[in-house]
């Protein structure tokens, strides 16, 4: 497919596709490359796609952890999982 400018020539009309890169190791996140390493998957804490390898690992080392975070979101919330105490809500008790 192109288009003819108005000077006569042609240009082809193919837009340059651009990658997203992980956010982790910088680097395109390619269906040839990820193929066989896991893919990639979207981190829960700054909602970015990183590779599957880039995420935090869990108690076993190639099991990653729930909720999926990046290495970079791990380091930055402490490097240790927490468990967020919920508040306790209080209910109303019928009359």
């Amino acid at each position: 497919m192109s288009i003819r400018k108005a000077g006569g020539t042609w240009e082809p009309m193919l837009l340059g596709i651009e990658p997203r890169l992980c956010k982790v190791c910088k680097e395109g996140l390619y269906r040839n490359k990820t193929l066989f390493s896991g893919g990639w998957s979207r981190c829960a804490l700054c909602e970015e796609f990183v590779h599957y390898s880039c995420l935090a690992s869990g108690k076993v080392s190639f099991l990653k952890a729930r909720p999926r975070l990046c290495k970079t979101c791990r380091l930055a919330e402490g490097g240790t999982p927490s468990s967020s105490p919920k508040a306790a809500i209080p209910v109303a008790v019928g009359s």
